[in-house]
C-alpha cells in the first residue's frame, strides 16, 4: 500500500499532504499522531473522508496525494473534517477555467 498509516486512523498518502484519509469511521476525540504530536478530532469523521493535519486558511490549497485537490473556503483547524462545507474542489471546474479565459 502506498502512503503511511498514522495511528491506525488515517492514511497519509504523500509528504506534501495537509490532510489524511480516515481509514475507519472515527469518533470525536480520536487522535492521529502527526509531526511529533497528535491531532485530535473535533468531530466524528466518516470512513474515507479527509481530516486536516494542520491549520488551513481560506484560499489555501488542500493537498492530498501530493496534489492540490481543493481550496479552503473557511478556516480549518487541525483535526477538523475537510469536506464540501469548508473546502471547494479545484478539479474539473469549467466555471473557473472560463473565468480565467480558458476554453475546455
Amino acid at each position: 500500500m502506498k502512503g503511511e498509516v498514522l495511528g491506525e486512523a488515517g492514511l497519509h498518502m504523500a509528504a506534501a499532504d495537509n490532510v489524511v484519509t480516515a481509514i475507519d469511521d472515527l469518533d470525536a476525540g480520536a487522535k492521529i499522531p502527526w509531526d511529533d504530536g497528535t491531532v485530535e478530532l473535533d468531530e466524528p469523521v466518516p470512513f474515507g473522508h479527509k481530516v486536516a493535519l494542520e491549520p488551513i486558511e481560506p484560499g489555501d490549497e488542500v493537498v492530498k496525494y501530493g496534489e492540490t485537490i481543493g481550496e479552503a473556503v473557511e478556516p480549518i483547524r487541525p483535526g477538523e473534517w475537510v469536506h464540501t462545507h469548508n473546502c471547494e474542489s479545484t478539479r474539473g471546474r469549467g466555471d473557473r477555467d472560463a473565468d480565467a479565459g480558458e476554453v475546455a
